[in-house]
């Protein structure tokens, strides 16, 4: 009889076992913040990918620290101004619009050294030294950019960038991605690769570009890295991605909704650690 009294309470105990409540800010870009501004996609995101996180991990609490064409040295200048609040988790998600700006990535020196907003690695000092005065028990995960395909922005074709295939200013977009990388081993924090995710490859990021074949001056579906070769005008040409392009972003940079499950997936796997 004492042992079935033990083996019940027991299994009441497992059975009632709630995690504990977490608190999680995500800074970023325009990635981070298209979570809470879906109409800014045209409607073609449902759910970004904080949204998917805490439908997997209720517990999971989040504040949205997106800022729409930031870079990380944006961030750093203005960390003190943000509002940024203490919490248990920090996801630093930046890095894609200081590559396109050009601003130079530095050297890990400048990371140790704290130098300041003049390299991606001294903004990101920066970035975590605030993290840490406001918990430092907090648990911090860097999240690297993405691949790029060619960007054309969905409410103003005028804004558009090539894609990660080519160097910005003599510098890769992976350069920025491995400075990240040596950011996390430094200060052995946690680091989510999605360059290097094999379902975000650049050829994956969208299905085709539409645009019109210099012979012909008709439209044509162009794959990767076909379409890297043609151009494109914003001021005459149609939107080059149509619904039917979308895979992993939906305008060749920003995720869409299956590229914002993967993201999801990473951190999911993370948070459950914590």
């Amino acid at each position: 009889m004492k042992k079935l009294v033990v083996f019940l309470v027991l299994s009441i105990s497992c059975f009632s076992f709630k995690p504990k409540e977490l608190t999680w800010v995500a800074i970023g870009d325009s990635i981070t913040y298209l979570n809470e501004h879906a109409n800014e996609t045209g409607f073609r995101v449902k759910k970004g990918y904080m949204t998917r996180v805490v439908e997997k991990l209720p517990y999971v609490h989040y504040t949205n620290q997106g800022h729409n064409g930031w870079t990380a040295r944006g961030i750093a200048q203005k960390i003190d101004s943000l509002g940024i609040e203490k919490a248990d988790i920090y996801s630093v998600f930046l890095g894609t619009n200081d590559w396109w700006a050009g601003l130079p990535i530095g050297t890990l020196a400048d990371y140790q050294n704290n130098t300041g907003t003049g390299t991606i690695y001294g903004s990101f000092r920066i970035i975590t030294n605030k993290l840490r005065r406001l918990n430092p028990n907090a648990h911090i995960v860097l999240i690297t950019p993405m691949q790029r395909g060619d960007f054309v922005y969905i409410n103003g074709f005028k804004n558009n960038a090539w894609g990660s295939y080519k160097a910005k200013a003599g510098q890769t977009l992976e350069q920025v991605v491995e400075a990240i990388r040596n950011i996390g081993g430094e200060d052995n924090l946690t680091v989510i690769d999605l360059y290097h995710t094999r379902k975000m490859r650049i050829e994956k990021l969208v299905k085709f570009k539409r645009l019109k074949d210099p012979q012909t001056g008709t439209y044509e579906k162009y794959n990767y890295p076909a379409y890297t070769q043609l151009p494109f005008n914003p001021q005459t040409d149609e939107y080059p991605y149509p619904p039917e392009a979308i895979n992993i972003t939906f305008d060749g940079l920003h995720p869409s909704d299956k590229g914002n499950a993967i993201i999801a997936q990473k951190i999911v796997g993370v948070f459950k650690g914590y």
